[in-house]
């Protein structure tokens, strides 16, 4: 037997025994370390869409699982899943689900490119992250960009852009807040919609009225004249109006407020339903758009 065969021999010989005692070293490891999972968990990601899109809050759908087996968020978080993963949710938990009002993606403007006014060429990187960087892109600081950040985050195909506007479609949205999240200047935000349409303010800019119009042709310009028939569902917050959407029943319940909008600032959007079109008769349902105003104008250093 050659010294070759042998040195062959003990390296097949080393190597199998090595093998075999990481193998061993490894099976205990897994037992002594073993980490039991609850089987709510497991049964909860089941049901759960494995979206991951954070709309409820949480990281991942793992980590709403596990939020709601430990009974720390509610079964009805899932916007993605809607009322039917809800339901298997709660029945997984033993409990009753709630009335879940869905959460859906508002823009709060409602200028595209033919009301804007002061429009500067831009040059730069075509998304709105870059173009929010750079003064006077646009004579209003606080209206949509354009160049949709929010139509490529979307998941769901529910954003578009028409004549340099992000426009929701409000039956593919499922309110996963992903446009929300992505838009430098945080003119998106969540509403609930009690009704298939609801009151929004199509406008964000908190300048005083003649500065608003120098800029854009349909921005509000703060005149107030829209809370008073509001009966305190619309309270002024700064230079805009806020709807009070605990207080807001949706659909056309603040008729009365919107005709006293003469900027055209406070809009309907979503899926009218067959009764706002037989009460609409002859007349255009109005298919324009408040929540949360805070754009990066407050924490953006501006350059340029």
């Amino acid at each position: 037997m050659t010294i070759t065969t042998v040195t062959l021999i003990l390296a097949g010989v080393v190597l199998g025994i090595t093998g075999i005692a990481m193998g061993w070293i490894l099976g205990w490891a897994n037992r002594a370390f073993h980490v039991p999972t609850d089987p709510k968990v497991d049964a909860l990601n089941e049901v759960l869409p494995g979206a991951n899109c954070g709309g409820c809050g949480y990281v991942g759908c793992n980590e709403y699982a596990e939020a709601v087996a430990k009974g720390e968020a509610d079964v009805n978080l899932c916007a993605p899943g809607g009322g039917v993963c809800a339901a298997k949710v709660a029945a997984i938990m033993g409990v009753e689900v709630g009335e879940a009002v869905p959460v859906k993606a508002v823009i709060h403007c409602g200028a595209d490119r033919s009301k804007r006014k002061q429009l500067q060429e831009y040059t730069g990187e075509l998304t709105c992250a870059s173009a929010n960087l750079v003064a006077g892109v646009q004579g209003c600081t606080y209206g949509c960009l354009g160049f949709g950040d929010c139509v490529e985050a979307c998941p769901y195909d529910a954003i578009s852009l028409a004549n340099g506007l992000a426009v929701v479609d409000y039956d593919k949205c499922v309110g996963c807040r992903a446009c929300e999240k992505t838009c430098p200047r945080n003119i998106i935000s969540m509403v609930p919609f009690k009704k298939s349409e609801v009151l929004v303010v199509a406008c964000s800019n908190q300048d005083m009225g003649p500065v608003v119009k120098e800029v854009c042709s349909v921005g509000c310009i703060g005149c107030k004249a829209c809370t008073r028939p509001s009966e305190g569902q619309i309270n002024m917050k700064g230079n805009i109006p806020e709807i009070d959407y605990d207080a807001y029943e949706g659909g056309h319940t603040l008729e009365a407020a919107t005709e006293k909008c003469r900027m055209e600032s406070l809009v309907y959007v979503g899926t009218p339903s067959a009764a706002d079109i037989k009460a609409a008769g002859d007349d255009e349902v109005p298919e324009r758009i408040e929540a949360d105003f805070k754009t990066t104008v407050d924490d953006t250093e501006w350059r340029g």
